[in-house]
């Protein structure tokens, strides 16, 4: 590459001889990036205030100089429209090349009249001072790391190299650098990382993908995706200091968590994933222990006995796609149960197990839309128990409404699918039917 990575203000990329070229996608930024936008400067804001010389950068931008001496925004078109959007509410007066661009897609023009609607709005409530103070930390806090190439094809090439090559950072990575940033104590900063550094990062990305992602959606009767980055806000947590009732009923509430609850953002998130992966293994370990519950074992271990949570995680591998997510799904039923009564009281781990394996019983094929539907509860002729089960223990108030509750067998002795017939006699079994 002919050209050395440089740092600039926002202000002054705003000012350079921008062109967006008509290869680009449309502008997607929507209210809530811009809100996002204007709190992290907000915060950037505030951090200048205590330290000296103090930089916030917001990403990286890769232009193309071009013959006609304009810079075409090869990657961060997203960020520049929305900065140039605060920009222009900020000072009226403001003249770029940029402006002269004909925004001809409708996607943009209706994110474009959204966003500065949304920049408007939040402004209204504060007077011109604090609207100066914004446009100052556009000059002299926030930057971007700026790369400008000649050639087109190196440009691409950059591009590609910036967001496909490499492994891209995991949803729970983000968290842990957010969450450090919460942190203003070097010694609890060091003690999360020790904390974090100490776990297997596979067994954290199983964590919230597997259960802690779930449990949160299926609480709320809502569907289930893949997390990604995009879902990150819900483990954000809230910051003490914005005297919120729901922040200081979660800050009392320390060092106790609820999988459904806000914890204050920090040391606490570090907490509350070390929190969970000991309940997740405990729980593993108590359904291999506990006598009382050999019968489910050896169901979801096909048979065998195991003697620790790793082994029992290692017997799913040879098992279906399908009975690995009704399984699933019962330790999904299992750590929300246990984490709000805590207790193991037999029937109502039993009656858990039974509705999370009653549905490998109905299907004769089983994928994770089916799950996401009978988790919440969307009826299905299919089904014989159509019960958000999540959510019911989400708000019962004791654990006997779990271990009263009434389950149903299939009309016949037989499961869908005669792969499945013997799971289903031993389910029968396992509540007293002969």
């Amino acid at each position: 590459m002919n050209s050395k990575p440089h740092i600039w203000s926002i202000d002054k990329l705003l000012r350079k001889n921008l062109i967006i070229p008509d290869y680009q996608r449309p502008y997607k930024w929507t209210d809530k990036n811009i809100t996002e936008l204007i709190l992290d400067i907000q915060k950037s804001i505030e951090e200048s205030r205590k330290y000296d010389n103090f930089k916030y950068r917001i990403g990286t931008v890769i232009l193309h100089r071009n013959e006609n001496n304009e810079y075409e925004i090869v990657d961060g078109q997203q960020r520049i429209l929305s900065s140039l959007l605060l920009k222009l509410h900020l000072d009226s007066n403001f003249m770029c090349n940029l402006l002269n661009n004909k925004f001809l897609n409708k996607i943009t023009q209706k994110n474009l009249h959204d966003n500065y609607t949304t920049i408007r709005e939040w402004f209204s409530s504060v007077d011109d001072t604090v609207k100066a103070i914004f446009n100052d930390a556009l000059k002299n806090i926030i930057e971007v790391v700026v790369i400008t190439v000649n050639r087109i094809d190196e440009a691409f090439q950059l591009f590609d190299s910036q967001n496909t090559r490499g492994r891209a950072l995991y949803p729970h990575d983000l968290l842990k650098a957010y969450h450090l940033r919460e942190i203003h104590d070097k010694y609890e900063m060091q003690n999360a990382v020790v904390k974090w550094e100490s776990k297997d990062p596979k067994a954290i990305r199983e964590l919230f993908d597997l259960y802690l992602f779930p449990i949160w959606n299926w609480a709320k009767c809502l569907k289930c995706g893949n997390f990604t980055s995009a879902d990150i806000d819900i483990y954000k947590g809230i910051e003490e200091k914005y005297g919120y009732t729901y922040a200081r009923r979660a800050s009392k509430a320390m060092p106790y968590f609820l999988l459904t609850e806000s914890f204050i953002s920090g040391s606490d998130f570090f907490e509350m994933v070390d929190h969970y992966m000991q309940m997740l293994h405990n729980i593993k370990e108590e359904i291999i222990t506990n006598p009382a519950f050999h019968d489910i074992e050896l169901i979801i271990t096909n048979g065998k006995d195991v003697d620790s949570a790793e082994e029992l995680d290692k017997s799913f591998k040879s098992s279906s796609v399908g009975l690995n997510h009704a399984r699933n799904l019962f330790f999904c039923a299992l750590l929300c149960y246990y984490d709000r009564f805590h207790n193991f009281d037999v029937m109502a781990v039993k009656k858990l197990f039974t509705w999370a394996m009653m549905i490998r019983i109905d299907m004769q094929h089983l994928g994770f839309d089916t799950i996401n539907r009978y988790a919440i509860g969307i009826e299905d002729d299919k089904y014989s128990n159509v019960k958000p089960v999540i959510s019911i223990i989400t708000y019962a108030r004791r654990h006997t409404e779990i271990s009263g509750m009434r389950l149903d067998m299939r009309n016949d002795d037989k499961a869908a699918s005669e792969n499945w017939n013997n799971l289903y006699a031993q389910l029968r079994q396992l509540n007293g039917y002969n």
